[in-house]
């Protein structure tokens, strides 16, 4: 647990336990740990309802959890299971759920029980997709998980080092049985093949201790590229509270091409609100037309990539791709489409308001009210490509309320709710690597700052 702290006086930490035997190994460790330290472990035990005896096996967990004195919770995934994706879809839901009992609880760490077979895994599978450096490092030891409303979670993986077979002779020393999932026999899934290959790969040298160590070089050379990438996009990037970043493409050029385009895919996941980037191939094709022609627009991973003529270049949400429309009611606040958290104080009158994005339509309403009320919009620090993307208060009347160019509806029976709505930018992954996501994107305020 040392390499992944600090920790607070008296940790308080929460442990995902499916029953099997790593993470009830994790759950039996971590409690020792946050004993002997004044703390305290909770289980957590995710009920996706998949298997008819998956709801059973939740309750002999909790029993033989409880019975060593460790509070255990089970978690339900609720709704309608989804017909595609089932598999990727019960990951994210399982995340979910764990990581919001924690936020609820004030619960700062989650462990997870990921051992040193399935970091070697986890690498096979992302050779076979031909992943570059980032795929290649495999889990992270220590990872943020961020809900852009409502704070985050640190991941925690202490077992990657260490072998399945060690945390059963550990369980066996303390006479303590685990539950065998056949889910993970199943060859229909990816692991269980993956599992398979692995074993038959060992006799020629390609070994789980080999994979796993492979995964770990791996991970420091990301962090030294990680490091190089944040000062290249301090030198290069403006990004903006309106959701877009402007790129100075000298900086660019005179740059190795292959942070380039890690650069490139570090803002495009952050302009987009998306979780990760686009495959390398991708950002490789985009690298190579801006280095070498530079005039050409683009769009990747729902942005857009605008050349402009004074050689920057605006990266920006493409409008077709945010096409949420949320109800907001007075007093309530949301996030909108993964970037925005967008708020309606109490004060606003009671009438139907949607938050979507302004559009070519809405601008052009915008402008021609500012016009007629004599106070135009505030369009010099928003490029033309970013202003249909932003986001904007609308009633059964039209626009409302556009806060990056300063537009509020004038009229006295629109006028609180106008003023009332606000907007504050958080994308799901921060603009630098190895930076939490809470921090603001501000403006810069001159070009020295």
């Amino acid at each position: 647990m040392a390499p992944l702290g600090p920790f607070e006086p008296m940790p308080r930490i929460a442990v995902a336990v499916s029953g099997g035997p790593d993470s009830l190994a994790l759950c039996l460790l971590a409690d020792r740990w946050a004993r002997a330290r004044g703390g305290a472990a909770y289980a957590l035990t995710v009920d996706h309802g998949l298997r008819s005896e998956s709801g059973a096996e939740a309750n002999q967990v909790g029993r033989c959890l409880e019975a060593r004195g460790i509070t255990h919770r089970t978690l339900h995934w609720p709704g309608a299971r989804p017909v595609t994706g089932l598999q990727e879809q019960a990951r994210a839901a399982r995340l979910a759920l764990l990581t919001g009992w924690c936020r609820r609880a004030g619960v700062l760490h989650l462990l997870l029980g990921h051992q040193r077979e399935d970091q070697a895994e986890t690498a096979l599978q992302r050779l076979t997709r031909g992943s570059g450096i980032d795929g290649l490092a495999a889990m992270a030891p220590v990872r943020l998980a961020m809900e852009p409303a409502s704070g985050g979670v640190r991941l925690l993986r202490p077992l990657l080092p260490v072998s399945r077979a060690a945390l059963i002779a550990t369980l066996a020393r303390w006479n303590q049985p685990w539950i065998d999932d056949p889910t993970n026999r199943d060859t229909r899934h990816a692991r269980p093949r993956l599992a398979a290959a692995l074993a038959r790969l060992g006799s020629e040298g390609l070994s789980v201790s080999r994979l796993a160590s492979a995964a770990t070089r791996a991970a420091s050379d990301r962090a030294a590229l990680d490091r190089l990438c944040t000062d290249l996009l301090a030198a290069c990037t403006r990004p903006s509270p309106a959701g877009f970043v402007i790129l100075d493409l000298s900086v660019l050029r005179r740059a190795p091409s292959a942070l380039v385009v890690r650069a490139l895919g570090c803002v495009v996941t952050t302009v987009s609100g998306s979780t990760y980037p686009p495959r390398q191939e991708r950002l490789e094709r985009l690298a190579h037309r801006l280095l070498d022609d530079g005039t050409k627009a683009a769009t990747l991973g729902g942005c857009r990539v605008v050349p402009q003529r004074d050689g920057r270049v605006v990266v920006c949400r493409e409008p077709s791709a945010a096409p949420e429309v949320h109800p907001l009611a007075p007093g309530e606040s949301t996030l909108w489409d993964r970037r925005f958290v967008v708020s309606l104080g109490p004060s606003a009158s009671a009438r139907p308001y949607v938050v979507r994005r302004l559009g070519t339509d809405g601008l052009a309403q915008a402008r021609a009210m500012a016009r007629k009320a004599g106070v135009p919009l505030m369009t010099d620090c928003i490029p033309a490509p970013a202003r249909p993307s932003l986001p904007a208060l609308f009633d059964l009347d039209g626009p409302l309320a556009a806060p990056h160019l300063g537009f509020r509806r004038a009229s006295p029976q629109h006028e609180a709710g106008a003023a009332e709505f606000s907007v504050s930018f958080r994308p799901t992954r921060p603009l630098a690597p190895g930076l939490p996501a809470t921090l603001r994107v501000l403006p810069l305020q001159d070009e020295d700052s």
